[in-house]
């Protein structure tokens, strides 16, 4: 069985580390701004020396307030100095991948989705490299997007092996207009990360897979044989081991 990565955020992990250390799980390690603001080296050097069994790790990037894509050059600026906050942390815990938002909502940029493109370009073209020089992918996640073409304009103008897409399941069916099969035809070759969580589509629940109405035998047909990061995203130690138990189907 491939074994998922366990999404936690930075400022709870040492709550949660006697649970990870009995597990020896893979991580999905997600920094806020505030903890980047609090963050010093020492502290994940620390991290790193606690993690003796040698996980891999991924990172998922700040994210509120955040716009990538922003036509305001001042927000844009911030935006890029959080993830260089973010490539400074790769830059030490050497993940396989960063997660990223993409800031995408029609209704923000007036349904003209080349306004966000050509600013998000803007952003990720020089970004893109300096994750690749030191070995980490980034990985943009569908968050309010009802039906992927934004996504699949940015990674055919990013073109880039370096650059892909994070799905995730659980955003995927509560916001989007179109079946999941629509979102594999679009964007499947980009997949590089699985974000695997589930809802009952009235909200962000992130229940275990399975106890939402989310499709997950699709999911997995289509993307079978993939080397891809599985990241579960659960918001309690019992979920993650519900989900743990569920996902040994698939992987």
């Amino acid at each position: 069985m491939v074994s998922p990565h366990i999404h936690v955020p930075f400022d709870q992990i040492d709550g949660y580390m006697d649970f990870i250390l009995a597990g020896q799980y893979n991580l999905e390690i997600y920094f806020s701004s505030n903890s980047l603001d609090s963050l010093s080296d020492d502290s994940l050097k620390r991290l790193q020396k606690s993690l003796d069994y040698n996980p891999s790790l991924s990172v998922h990037a700040p994210f509120m307030d955040l716009a990538p894509g922003a036509l305001d050059s001042r927000i844009r600026k911030a935006t890029i100095e959080r993830l260089e906050q973010t490539l400074h942390v790769a830059g030490i815990l050497h993940p396989r991948a960063v997660v990223c938002h993409s800031g995408y909502e029609k209704w923000r940029y007036a349904l003209d989705v080349n306004i966000w493109l050509k600013k998000s370009l803007e952003t990720w073209r020089p970004l893109n490299k300096r994750f690749g020089a030191i070995g980490c992918r980034i990985a943009i996640e569908n968050i309010f997007e009802d039906e992927p073409s934004n996504l699949k304009l940015l990674m055919e103008e990013m073109d880039s092996d370096n650059f892909g897409i994070c799905f995730d399941t659980g955003h995927c069916n509560l916001f989007t207009s179109v079946p999941v099969d629509q979102w594999l035809d679009e964007l499947g070759q980009y997949i590089i990360e699985l974000h695997l969580h589930d809802n009952d589509k009235t909200a962000d629940q992130h229940f275990p897979p399975g106890e939402g109405s989310f499709d997950f035998d699709t999911l997995f047909s289509r993307l079978e044989n993939r080397d891809l990061i599985y990241t579960l995203e659960a918001h309690s130690p019992e979920h993650v081991l519900t989900g743990l138990d569920r996902l040994k189907k698939y992987l």
